[in-house]
């Protein structure tokens, strides 16, 4: 039998400062995966320190709006909402000669993000991410929108694995209060001087825009209107199996409805929250249905606090439930 080769290992990082180096900061430096990892292993990087950056990098966080003020509007502005912005607050001041940064479900021509002339940043939420972590994602974007030329679109990349998330910079306390629109005139100042592209963006995005009510009585619902009826869909902060329980026993005792001619059909599941939807009549507004969904808060609360076996009949409704949710992410 062949002796093994005996295994080496560099005594000391290399930190002669160029390429391949470990940073002052003991930041190991992103190289390509064939080559020396620069830490001085002697491995290849994507056999050592690349093969925590790639996982970091495609590692899917559940719940990435976790910890940010009101997850629920953040879930539903990504999944549910065609057309609302909501100002942001930063921890730290903002950059000189930006006033501003809103966030928008979409940008024209699906752009990450936008600094406009007068260097406000608007940022999307709707756009395709390339890493697990939305949250990091959109970080990057919004950072990279701050120090863009006036006049400029910011383009989409893989951010830095280490890099912060939208919780290390935006501030904790600040309200976000997102406001629904009925089209998507709010991306231009002046709709009718802006270019070819984005007008006919401008116009691809209002001709899909489905009419949508943020409810001011309870947080996170949207009513919706659609062709042949009207939905509401809720986006709770409940576990999602205590959620499904208390929603079970509301309807297994006939108590899950919104009034005459509504029905709690499912449920979408998106970012670790889980968003009850009903069907309503197509007679029935954004007000009419805004009563009934805070006495149905209150038979949720009760439900939720009930800690008994499901019956026979819950179960089954539970089950119902369950075959009928539809995970969005």
């Amino acid at each position: 039998m062949a002796k093994k080769r005996p295994q080496t290992k560099a005594k000391h990082p290399q930190t002669t400062g160029g390429v391949g180096a470990v940073g002052a900061d003991g930041q190991v430096p992103v190289v390509g995966a064939r080559e020396p990892c620069p830490c001085g292993s002697g491995r290849r990087y994507k056999a050592c320190h690349g093969r925590a950056a790639a996982h970091a990098a495609t590692e899917l966080v559940q719940r990435p709006f976790e910890g940010l003020p009101s997850e629920g509007d953040w879930v539903a502005l990504r999944e549910l909402v065609p057309a609302a912005t909501a100002l942001l607050t930063l921890k730290d001041d903002l950059p000189e000669g930006v006033p501003s940064v809103t966030l928008a479900t979409v940008l024209p021509m699906a752009w990450p993000a936008l600094r406009r002339d007068d260097g406000t940043v608007l940022l999307g939420l709707q756009n395709d991410t390339s890493s697990g972590d939305i949250s990091r994602d959109l970080a990057d974007t919004l950072q990279r929108a701050l120090v863009a030329e006036p006049g400029t679109p910011v383009q989409g990349r893989r951010a830095p694995a280490d890099g912060p998330r939208l919780q290390d910079l935006l501030a904790p306390e600040g309200a976000f209060e997102p406001v629904v629109h009925s089209g998507f005139e709010f991306w231009v100042p002046d709709a009718e001087n802006a270019t070819p592209d984005v007008a006919a963006s401008l116009e691809r995005a209002n001709a899909a825009a489905v009419p949508t009510v943020k409810l001011t009585g309870v947080d996170c619902a949207y009513w919706c209107e659609t062709t042949e009826k009207n939905h509401l869909r809720w986006v709770m902060p409940y576990p999602e199996e205590q959620l499904l329980d208390a929603l079970a026993r509301l309807h297994a005792a006939g108590r899950s409805d919104l009034g005459d001619g509504t029905r709690l059909v499912g449920s979408f599941r998106a970012h670790g929250l889980t968003a009850p939807v009903w069907d309503l009549p197509s007679s029935v507004s954004a007000e009419d249905v805004e009563k009934p969904a805070a006495e149905f808060a209150e038979r949720l609360t009760g439900a939720l606090a009930s800690d008994a076996p499901l019956t026979p009949d819950e179960r089954r409704a539970r089950g119902g439930l369950t075959n009928r949710q539809v995970t969005l992410n």
